[in-house]
């Protein structure tokens, strides 16, 4: 049984990865305001209003718990709610066009990308920042990490909440390997350049993309 708070390291995905750059203080300042800022005027209400309405639509828990890699390929058990019927030790599935797994309500909170709220928690506990390159299910990054060297040095910094690739509309199911090697191309440019006004920049993207819709969102 894995112990989500806790991995062990043979869940880790990587042995090596590229250096770890040190977190500036300004962006964990950033992340811890953030992530405070809405979870005391934004989850306070909204998990208990939205629970019920997941619970309504399906039975199962109101938070989906999922192990994915952080900085250096470090596991963490990643929050998000709930989106798709409750299935008691289900495998691994991307989420496909008209995926019959969503509910109604999990469909809107894919497109808006409400579903990754949670994952503020995430950051205070220090697995996440606000921006960064996205986590991947595990199964993925063993998937394609032999497909594509530079994979690994997406590992380089903290993941995010949302991230440069997903500000410009790269998201949802990689059936195809360009895709998943668009999105990477993406996450290590953001390593390489990554800065407190870049993460701004990224949120004001992410908020437009939530406010009028991503049809990319599966």
């Amino acid at each position: 049984m894995i112990n989500l708070l806790q991995p062990d390291s043979s869940y880790y995905v990587v042995s090596e990865t590229a250096a770890g750059k040190p977190q500036p203080v300004a962006k964990r300042a950033f992340d811890i305001t953030v992530s405070l800022l809405v979870a005391v005027f934004i989850l306070s209400w909204f998990i208990p209003l939205l629970g019920l309405l997941i619970r309504l639509e399906s039975r199962g828990p109101v938070l989906f718990v999922q192990l994915r890699s952080g900085r250096n390929g470090r596991p963490f058990p990643c929050l998000k709610f709930r989106t798709m019927k409750y299935q008691r030790n289900a495998s691994f599935k991307q989420a496909t066009h008209n995926d019959m797994r969503i509910t109604r309500i999990g469909r809107i909170l894919r497109k808006t990308n409400l579903d990754e709220l949670p994952q503020v928690l995430n950051v205070i506990a220090g697995h996440m920042s606000i921006v960064g390159p996205r986590p991947h299910p595990i199964p993925l990054d063993v998937q394609y990490m032999p497909l594509i060297p530079e994979y690994k040095h997406r590992f380089a910094v903290k993941p995010g909440i949302t991230g440069l690739a997903q500000s410009k509309g790269l998201r949802g199911e990689t059936s195809e390997l360009n895709q998943m090697r668009h999105r990477v191309r993406y996450d290590i440019w953001y390593t390489k350049y990554t800065s407190l006004p870049l993460d701004v920049k990224i949120c004001w993207w992410t908020v437009e993309k939530m406010v009028k819709g991503d049809k990319n969102a599966r």
